[in-house]
């Protein structure tokens, strides 16, 4: 049991360590900064370095808007999120405008706290940045009916402590992060089961980046937690610098990383992907004996899984089954999902190349047998065969 823990540890840490990485650079500089904004005046922060900093976060916001409806092409995650950063900017403009204040004078000059509804104001733009790793992991979820139930909660906490004698700002400074925890934690492990039953490579389609997403968002509700007993500049100048990342780093992934919803669905036209979609759900026509017969033909012949875009919609090609059935048929038949699958054979032709050809790099191999990159061949042949690649060749040799 231990052993097989350490093994899941491993394979923990080479799955998610450029993640781990990232989270304690991100805990480093958020350090750095709040230490070094100690010295920013409250005064200063209020008349000039926040309202450029709110500046700021209006002209990405809207510059990131403009870009994705301008390149919206029927994605739904790019109309979401322009959407979100309209709404953003309108606020953060109505900020400026100083039509709103988010803090209260507490008796000092350099400590502001922010009140029951401020709190509220602050869930809200939880929601807001919540909306978009939800529609990706699940798409249609997170709709304004659903919405209104996650804010719920705070709004009624809102009430209750603008009208009874009862101090529940504590619930409402932490509710930001347990509904960052409850909107996605849960919907994370689907998400990738979903993936892995659908693509053979993870790479620009697994959950990595909503990690690190949500390594920024803790880290801006720890901020916003604690800047909501004691509003100083450090924490402000800190939790801004946070949400401009936040927002840029957003942007730049729904631009340019695949959305794997849409390749699945609606990578072909909308006509075929409606008739896809309706397809009926009829029995097969054979057996699932005679189709993995027919599937382990077509893989030793063809090949297929030497294309690093190998996915599940390809087996179509030689079985005349819908999406849910050649995934069940799958399951059923190697007992593990399409990504695994593969991961077999591909694992299986780098062994073979590193047989027939010793003195082979590594790039090549991992190039020749399906892999994206070196790397990846490398973590997933130590994650299935308990060795390098390298210490692998050098073992057969020997054998």
């Amino acid at each position: 049991m231990w052993g097989g823990g350490k093994l899941r540890l491993r394979e923990l840490w080479e799955e998610y360590k450029s993640e781990f990485v990232f989270g304690v650079a991100l805990m480093v500089c958020v350090g750095l900064s709040y230490w070094l904004a100690q010295r920013i005046p409250l005064s200063f922060y209020v008349d000039a370095l926040g309202p450029i900093l709110n500046g700021c976060i209006v002209v990405v916001s809207l510059f990131g808007a403009w870009l994705m409806f301008r390149h919206y092409e029927g994605v739904r995650v790019r109309l979401l999120w322009g959407s979100v950063l309209l709404i953003w900017a309108v606020l953060m403009s109505l900020l400026l405008a100083r039509v709103f204040s988010f803090y209260a004078p507490m008796g000092s000059d350099e400590t502001l706290s922010l009140r029951g509804f401020e709190l509220l104001a602050g869930n809200f733009y939880a929601l807001l940045l919540l909306l978009y790793p939800t529609a990706v992991l699940r798409p249609g979820y997170l709709n304004f009916k659903n919405a209104l139930v996650w804010l719920l909660p705070a709004a009624l906490t809102a009430l209750v402590d603008y009208f009874l004698p009862m101090d529940l700002s504590w619930l409402l400074a932490i509710y930001p992060v347990v509904l960052g925890g409850g909107l996605i934690a849960f919907q994370l492990r689907k998400y990738r089961q979903w993936c892995e039953e659908n693509f053979s490579m993870m790479e620009d389609v697994d959950a990595q980046w909503i990690v690190r997403y949500m390594i920024m968002y803790f880290l801006s509700g720890v901020c916003y937690t604690v800047m909501s007993f004691s509003y100083t500049s450090a924490h402000a100048f800190t939790q801004q610098w946070l949400l401009l990342l936040m927002l840029g780093y957003s942007t730049e992934q729904i631009l340019f990383r695949p959305d794997p919803w849409d390749i699945v669905h609606y990578a072909k036209k909308k006509k075929q992907a409606m008739s896809e979609v309706e397809e009926e759900a009829s029995e097969p026509p054979l057996s699932n004996a005679a189709y993995r017969e027919m599937l382990d033909k077509w893989m030793d012949e063809e090949k297929p899984y030497l294309h690093p875009d190998f996915r599940l919609m390809d087996l179509r090609q030689v079985l005349p089954l819908n999406r849910t059935y050649i995934s069940q048929l799958i399951n059923a038949e190697y007992g593990c999902n399409f990504f695994q699958w593969v991961t077999k054979y591909r694992i299986e032709e780098a062994k073979r190349l590193m047989t027939e050809h010793p003195d082979m790099k590594m790039q090549d191999v991992a190039e020749q047998s399906g892999f994206s990159s070196p790397v990846v061949f490398s973590r997933t042949f130590a994650r299935e065969e308990g060795v390098s690649p390298s210490e692998w060749n050098i073992k057969v040799d020997n054998s």
